[in-house]
């Protein structure tokens, strides 16, 4: 277990004389009851040192004071890594991120009174069991309160991202953000820009996929930072829907209210689906005779979709699921009325789990009914593989034989005969051949 090697790795720096504790998230989850992701170590002892007493360690943020003990190679996860940093005391954020200067330190309080939250602040010698708390930590963690350590302006100024993350974890384990800190992140919003895209992808993602997104974005909109990295939902604030299709309310009521259905465990590119699949409708409102309209909301919410990908800079894989969940979203409404073709072809879709979840949610937050729902997933689990994705009756090097020149109607032709095949129109290679014939007489 990772636990008992992170263990080991503080009795043995403290048999070698040197002060070692757990410290941040994985002393916040043991005193709540949960299992730690992972385990960092704080000890006196300097990244040399560390390193002559573990051979094999990676000096990987030596010049921070930190680097990577690997655990044994034995273990289930041969990947596993315990982070080991040295006390330390930082002078200047000028980057918004990274120390100017990083001072080595032997007091632990010092060290602690650098980090972001006091729920994150407190030290666990797990050889005595025994917790040290110099900034109330034990209290907020009772109390359920995300409070910043000393001045919250101060931290927040040290590492912009952290107000996020103080978003994250108020909505994570239920808590509040404490009135100071509070107010410190709604004046400091606007800076989150100097924070890496990646880094606030990353966050976010995590507030998506981490069981209490809704809670998540409704306290972004408070702090004001929703506005600042995704001014595109912002922008779903107060936009009436036709109550006939949408009772619950505006798009942002909407969007809340499916994030709030999201599964667990839940896909990342799923999560992203859900929250941006009507991101084109504030574009495209229209107040017509009839009703509220949002004409080409699809293609609209493509191209902003598109847009946040890049900006977020998201994977290329990733981006093209997030995107073919947006773009596919409403084609479930017509889903009984399509040939027999185009349903295989649509079911066949990579991933076509999430767009099946993405349209459950989006009905269930809305007028709650799911037929589309229930006639696809029908037909889905019906279908064998060989009958939604069946061998081609005819090649390309079939139509040269037939006496076709290659060309781009190759394309054309071997689609209409899949097309055939699919709806059982075309069951051999001679009746594909006949087809084309027919259908595609040679000039």
């Amino acid at each position: 277990m990772l636990k008992d090697f992170a263990i080991s790795i503080v009795r043995s720096l403290q048999e070698a004389g040197y002060q070692a504790y757990f410290v941040g998230g994985c002393v916040r989850d043991m005193i709540l009851g949960r299992e730690p992701a992972d385990y960092d170590v704080a000890t006196d002892a300097t990244p040399d040192q560390v390193m002559q007493i573990f051979p094999e360690t990676y000096a990987v943020g030596a010049k921070f004071g930190v680097v990577l003990v690997p655990a044994p190679s034995h273990n289930a996860n041969e990947n596993e890594v315990v982070e080991v940093a040295t006390f330390r005391s930082d002078v200047g954020y000028s980057d918004g991120r990274h120390p100017d200067q990083v001072r080595y330190s032997k007091d632990p309080r010092e060290d602690v009174e650098r980090r972001d939250f006091t729920v994150n602040g407190l030290l666990l010698d797990p050889v005595k069991d025994e917790v040290l708390d110099f900034v109330g930590g034990r209290k907020d963690l009772n109390a359920g309160i995300i409070r910043a350590i000393g001045e919250p302006e101060r931290r927040f100024a040290e590492d912009k991202l952290r107000m996020l993350r103080a978003v994250r974890f108020a909505a994570r384990f239920g808590y509040t953000v404490e009135p100071l800190t509070f107010a410190a992140i709604q004046k400091l919003a606007p800076q989150i820009h100097q924070v890496s895209r990646e880094r606030v992808r990353d966050e976010l993602t995590k507030m998506l996929t981490e069981g209490q997104a809704r809670g998540a974005f409704l306290m972004l909109d408070q702090t004001g930072l929703l506005r600042e990295v995704l001014p595109e939902i912002s922008a779903m604030k107060g936009l009436e829907q036709p109550p006939q299709f949408h009772p619950e309310g505006d798009v942002f009521v909407h969007t809340l209210l499916l994030l709030d259905k999201l599964p667990q465990p839940c896909p990342p590119t799923l999560a992203w689906g859900a929250l941006l699949h009507d991101v084109g409708k504030p574009a495209t409102f229209r107040l017509a005779p009839d009703r509220i309209r949002f004409d080409g909301h699809v293609d609209v919410g493509l191209k902003m979709t598109q847009e946040i990908s890049r900006r977020l800079r998201f994977s290329n894989d990733d981006a093209a699921q997030i995107l073919a969940l947006v773009g596919n979203h409403m084609r479930f409404a017509q889903a009984q009325q399509m040939k027999e073709s185009t349903l295989k072809k649509f079911i066949r879709m990579p991933h076509f789990e999430e767009h099946l979840e993405l349209h459950r949610m989006d009905c269930q937050a809305s007028h709650g009914d799911l037929t589309s729902f229930n006639f696809v997933r029908e037909r889905m689990i019906a279908m064998p593989a060989e009958v939604m994705r069946p061998a081609p009756l005819i090649t390309g090097d079939d139509l040269i034989d037939a006496g076709y020149s290659p060309g781009p109607q190759f394309k054309e032709i071997l689609a209409a005969i899949e097309d055939g095949q699919l709806e059982g129109r075309l069951r051999d290679r001679d009746a594909a051949i006949k087809f084309v014939r027919q259908q595609f007489p040679i000039v």
